[in-house]
């Protein structure tokens, strides 16, 4: 099988710096790959309320994940700190993907590399549903298909 490959974006909008916990850690020693997904969760909540955003209040809609992919790059090990950095793109009339780097804050060693493609859901009507315009604002240069 081909190993996955992600073209990730020149420019990143936010980033945010998270620990790495003693919890975090799996039996080989390292940063289990479980977390990395709840950091790029943590990080893409933290992403949605600097922008005054919920993830599931955003005129009524919610955020769904709709595929997520992780290129890893080296471990990471408890008491390091990570800076996540996202960038967004790919639009399309229903949402579009969350690009992630993640990088060891004192080195700058590149940790992995993340994509997460989210739509818009109705979560009563259980709805895929266009993007809200509160959302496409935040990216004056998107242009959704």
């Amino acid at each position: 099988m081909a190993r996955i490959k992600l073209e990730l974006p020149a420019e990143f909008l936010y980033s945010i710096d998270l620990p790495v916990r003693i919890t975090d850690i799996n039996y080989a020693g390292h940063m289990g790959n479980p977390v990395v997904l709840a950091l790029l969760h943590e990080a893409r909540f933290q992403f949605m309320a600097h922008h005054g955003l919920q993830e599931l209040k955003v005129e009524g809609l919610g955020l769904i994940i709709t595929d997520s992919a992780i290129v890893y790059k080296s471990e990471a090990f408890a008491g390091e700190t990570l800076t996540v950095a996202i960038a967004v793109g790919d639009f399309n009339r229903y949402g579009c993907d969350f690009f992630y780097r993640i990088t060891e804050k004192s080195g700058g060693r590149e940790v992995a590399h993340a994509k997460t493609g989210i739509v818009f859901f109705d979560y009563q009507q259980r709805t895929v549903q266009q993007i809200p315009r509160s959302f496409l604002k935040l990216f004056p240069d998107a242009a959704p298909v």
